[in-house]
């Protein structure tokens, strides 16, 4: 695990080589272990290193046998030693044990393919010295970033955006065409960043740079074909990969300790108890947004050790605008909070990395947004029932449905009508309409919710897929990179700490794909047969509990004086003007603390992105109030 940067342009080499270590310092939490670069008429090269595998000789760019190509990669692969054995046989020469050098004796052996035989998570590139030619990939699932962008003829390319702004090709100006979509959605959703002309490569996809020419490719996207087979068959094959899944995922060079988070919920409880790692991790806030109880006993009854860890609302809000430094873009998501203090509170335990239970919810059918809105089971079987209609008659039952008012209408409309309909994602912030009565007319811009869903829609319907499939599909391919996996990235890296997600895999993807929809989401549960596959490894109670997410206290901050005063302050600033309608806001703050409106979820979205402009675009990054430490950070004033 690392951090990378690179750019192509025809600056000398020994400027080159002052600006690429600058751009690799400001990542420097990525990989404190150890730092390398290149640079030549051509390209700089920039590698900060977290060290787990090889640790003595792992270090990049690695090159290969004449150094006409070389790589610098972050990531893990999972599968990186029987690739190792194959590329021997064909009479590859390897310097080192590094799974890096596995990908780029691949590349040289099977060209693009080379991304289709990797198993794990990744972000990398690769630089051809006699084709000029860079080639880039990002991982399946988008569980590790990369951003590009071209600007004033420098190619830039890397894992975190703010190791482009110490370039002085690099125009640091906001795209305005952002901010409205991330109001609907919570999170950064559109493949250009918050910063204009910065992108994102997205999930399953590869790019090559040559003569000043971007072209990107998708080579790969999940393909929901449900198998014939009986619901035992279907838990068995989960079980079966999901062990397989936890056991690849869990390695490192000796004495470095690789431990797992653990929660109240089944996807990191199954994790654990498949894995049995030597420490765990939990962190809560109050009794009312606490899961370490929970967490602790589950330990307990597994014979393994936890280490957990109460917040308080001082510390959390204190952390906040670092928390948005190290995300690079506004995540308004709360649960950023207690997973930056999670990472955080295994790094001080001398933990590296970690495994978690992201993706099981995609995968498996875990979110109540699929259509689970009732708890009376008869209403669900009912409506299970009804889904067994052909898909026009569905629709037009779910048509007579919409507007109708009676308990169990909207479970039954849910699962009835065209995912379209009725599904965005794992978060609703504003409507389109109310965010343009917030947003001053200059960011009243921006693609529309069909311009961003509409495409994968059709992808979906086009194959004849199922409601729910289409609604994981949408989560893959938005909420998963957009959220999930970015925050899981910035977090821990932040930290200097790896998460590993075994749920989040290809193989285990290749299972989940072709498990019957009935089997996973139905009238008994969601993830209903992930939930028994984890049953024969966990008890009952912690195989069946419902979904809590990530408690965080954001209702009771913005009703507590000292940090409703603390967002109204910010609300009240000058260049909040630029972009809303500052009364409105005001009004809507002060409606919440005084409990007229529950209006949490709306400040928490902009109080968010009005920390992140002011620290990216009026502070930068000075030390100040906020709580940001820059002093062990290299890029402290340069900005």
């Amino acid at each position: 695990m690392c951090g990378i940067v690179a750019f192509v342009d025809n600056e000398k080499p020994q400027i080159k080589d002052q600006l690429i270590k600058k751009m690799k310092d400001r990542i420097i939490h990525r990989g404190p272990d150890a730092e390398g670069q290149y640079v030549d008429d051509d390209v700089a090269l920039g590698f900060r290193r977290l060290s787990f595998i090889d640790v003595k000789s792992g270090n990049q760019p690695i090159f290969n046998e004449d150094s006409s190509k070389a790589i610098e990669f972050n990531g893990e692969i999972y599968n990186f030693e029987e690739l190792r054995e194959e590329l021997i046989s064909k009479g590859h020469t390897f310097k080192t044990h590094a799974d890096t050098e596995v990908i780029l004796h691949g590349y040289e052996e099977w060209g693009k393919d080379v991304v289709n035989k990797l198993r794990g998570m990744f972000g990398f590139v690769i630089w051809d010295f006699k084709t000029k030619e860079m080639f880039g990939a990002r991982d399946h699932f988008g569980i590790k970033p990369l951003y590009y962008a071209k600007m004033n003829g420098t190619f830039f390319v890397g894992s975190e955006i703010k190791a482009f702004l110490d370039h002085p090709n690099f125009k640091k100006e906001l795209n305005k065409e952002a901010l409205k979509p991330y109001m609907t959605f919570q999170y950064p959703v559109t493949q250009e960043t918050f910063f204009k002309g910065v992108y994102r490569l997205p999930e399953g996809h590869y790019f090559t740079y040559k003569d000043g020419q971007f072209e990107m490719t998708q080579y790969w996207d999940e393909n929901f074909e449900p198998e014939d087979e009986t619901f035992d068959e279907a838990v068995n094959k989960i079980d079966d990969v999901v062990k397989n899944s936890v056991k690849a995922h869990t390695f490192a060079d000796k004495g470095i300790k690789v431990g797992s988070f653990l929660s109240a919920g089944v996807d990191s409880s199954l994790v654990t108890a498949l894995m049995r790692p030597d420490n765990t991790f939990s962190i809560g806030f109050d009794s009312t947004y606490d899961e370490t109880k929970q967490a602790r006993e589950l330990a307990a009854k597994m014979g393994l050790k936890n280490t957990d860890e109460k917040l308080t609302n001082e510390e959390a809000f204190h952390a906040f605008p670092m928390i948005q430094y190290y995300l690079d873009e506004p995540d308004s998501n709360p649960s950023v909070v207690p997973l930056y203090f999670l990472n955080k509170l295994a790094k001080d335990n001398g933990y590296k990395a970690l495994l978690s239970g992201e993706g099981a919810d995609e995968l498996f059918a875990g979110y109540i947004d699929y259509g689970f809105n009732t708890k009376v089971k008869f209403i669900r079987w009912v409506t299970d029932q009804l889904k067994k209609m052909p898909r026009e008659r569905r629709y037009k039952f779910a048509k007579w449905l919409d507007g109708k008012h009676f308990h169990g209408q909207e479970h039954m409309y849910r699962n009835l009508a065209p995912a379209r309909d009725t599904f965005i994602g794992q978060a609703y912030i504003f409507s389109p309409e109310e965010a343009a009565d917030y947003l001053q007319p200059e960011f009243d811009c921006g693609p529309s919710i069909a311009d961003i869903l509409n495409p994968l829609f059709d992808k979906m319907e086009d194959k004849d897929i199922d409601e729910v499939a289409q609604k994981q599909y949408i989560d893959l391919h938005r909420f998963m990179p957009g959220d999930i996996c970015l925050k899981a990235d910035k977090m821990s890296m932040a930290n200097s700490v790896e998460i590993r997600v075994p749920l989040l895999d290809k193989e285990v993807m290749k299972v989940a794909e072709t498990t019957p929809t009935k089997y996973l989401f139905n009238y008994k549960d969601t993830k209903w047969a992930f939930r028994m596959a984890a049953n024969r490894h966990l008890p009952e109670e912690w195989a069946t509990r419902p979904k809590m997410g990530f408690p965080t206290p954001v209702r009771a901050w913005l009703r507590e004086k000292k940090y409703y005063q603390e967002v109204r302050e910010l609300f009240e600033q000058d260049f909040v003007k630029e972009f809303f309608d500052q009364e409105k806001l005001l009004k809507l703050a002060d409606d919440n603390f005084e409990g007229k409106v529950d209006g949490r979820r709306k400040i928490w979205t902009i109080y968010t992105f009005l920390t992140w402009y002011k620290l990216y675009f009026i502070d930068n990054f000075k030390p100040d109030e906020s709580g940001i430490d820059r002093a062990q950070k290299t890029a402290t004033t340069e900005a």
